[in-house]
């Protein structure tokens, strides 16, 4: 694919074009504390994408992630704030190892009922969040350890504006661009990426070669599970609290930015930097509407139409030279 042809390109366009505009309608907009402080509080969004990104490529398509990140966090809180553990380290991997559990059966419920993933997935959202809802009564948990909570307060590097404001590059973000590169580096350069891409491309072809769709697939959703465990913890961090209503609900977003992103609902196809273009367009989207002090229910709309011209571009020009009545040569 030549690189006029790829949809990164257009998004990086209207990405750069958003910004412009917004630095203008809004001096604060390009400050480095306002553009730390979007990667930071987007950082939820960018993790989840990877995952999904990784869904849609394989073939398949997972709607019940935040349901399984809200469980992932109850049981981290819980586990948290009655032992009041201080170490987050434990609580993530604590978030991770649930949230990979949920994912298995996923793949395992796929698997055995050869149902579309889609139907699957929402009965899961339905049972996994409404079993914690049963349990909990949509209690929140607040006495969480200080020590714990200040892992999201946190910054790798710090810096001062020439007014004396601080700003800095929080563990959150450095989280979400080291799993970008760990999504990317798999995708790219090991086996298990070579076996989504081919299973999403034709899972038949991918079977009589001798890729077993069965691991395949548990690979897949496990990792999807394993990145809305981090969402977990990161979503703890950022609120500084558990809360059972703040996530299911919000899943169109991280599909949204997935396949804005170039990542095909049918399989096969999407990057990693194309679904990372995608979360930044949203976030920009959300952080300038808050900035020009649009009205919330104004927000939605903007953003809806943004995303769908942004979409229609980006698929025009995926289709390269055939929209414009010529073939190409095969090569």
């Amino acid at each position: 694919m030549s690189i006029r042809a790829r949809p990164e390109l257009y998004l990086l366009v209207t990405l750069a074009v958003l910004c412009l505009g917004l630095s203008t309608a809004s001096p604060e907009f390009l400050t480095p504390g306002n553009l730390l402080d979007l990667l930071r509080n987007y950082s939820l969004l960018g993790v989840l994408a990877l995952g999904e990104l990784v869904v849609l490529i394989s073939g398949g398509i997972d709607v019940s992630f935040m349901a399984v990140a809200t469980v992932a966090q109850y049981v981290m809180g819980s586990f948290i704030a009655t032992y009041q553990v201080p170490s987050a380290p434990l609580g993530l991997g604590l978030a991770v190892l649930v949230g990979m559990i949920l994912g298995i059966g996923n793949a395992l419920l796929i698997s055995a009922t050869g149902v579309h993933p889609v139907i699957v997935t929402i009965a899961t959202l339905n049972l996994n969040y409404g079993i914690l809802i049963f349990i909990t009564g949509g209690r929140w948990i607040h006495n969480l350890p200080v020590a714990f909570l200040n892992f999201g307060q946190q910054n790798i590097w710090t810096g001062t504006t020439s007014e004396g404001t601080v700003y800095g590059l929080s563990n959150l973000t450095v989280m979400w661009l080291g799993l970008l590169l760990l999504t990317w580096w798999i995708l790219k350069y090991t086996i298990w990426g070579r076996w989504i891409y081919a299973m999403g491309g034709n899972p038949e072809a991918a079977r009589r070669a001798g890729i077993d769709l069965v691991r395949t697939r548990l690979l897949v959703y496990r990792y999807m599970g394993g990145l809305s465990g981090v969402a977990a913890f990161i979503q703890t961090q950022l609120t500084q609290m558990v809360q059972t209503n703040a996530l299911v609900g919000r899943e169109l977003d991280v599909l949204a930015a997935a396949i804005l992103g170039g990542a095909s609902i049918t399989g096969g196809s999407g990057t990693v930097w194309g679904a990372t273009l995608g979360v930044l367009i949203v976030a920009v989207i959300r952080n300038g509407l808050i900035l020009l002090k649009v009205s919330s229910y104004l927000h939605e709309v903007v953003i809806g139409c943004v995303l769908a011209i942004a979409a229609a571009v980006a698929a025009l020009y995926r289709l390269g030279p055939t929209t414009r009545g010529t073939r190409e040569l095969p090569t």
